[in-house]
């Protein structure tokens, strides 16, 4: 195994067109107050069972 080195590498340019071009896009959605609210997702469903699984045994 090597140690680190006594002569640390600088850092460098990227090459020109490989960075990041970031555009800030708003994505808002309405949804209607008359819509049913969304199933949850399994892992949500899965504790809420575990937790009222475990209320129910309690004496």
């Amino acid at each position: 195994m090597t140690g680190p080195s006594s002569t640390p590498r600088g850092e460098h340019q990227p090459a020109p067109g490989v960075t990041w071009q970031t555009r800030l896009v708003r994505v808002e959605q309405l949804v209607d107050d008359e819509t049913p609210d969304p199933r949850p997702n399994r892992k949500t469903r899965r504790a809420a069972t575990r937790a009222t699984r475990k209320k129910g045994n309690r004496r």
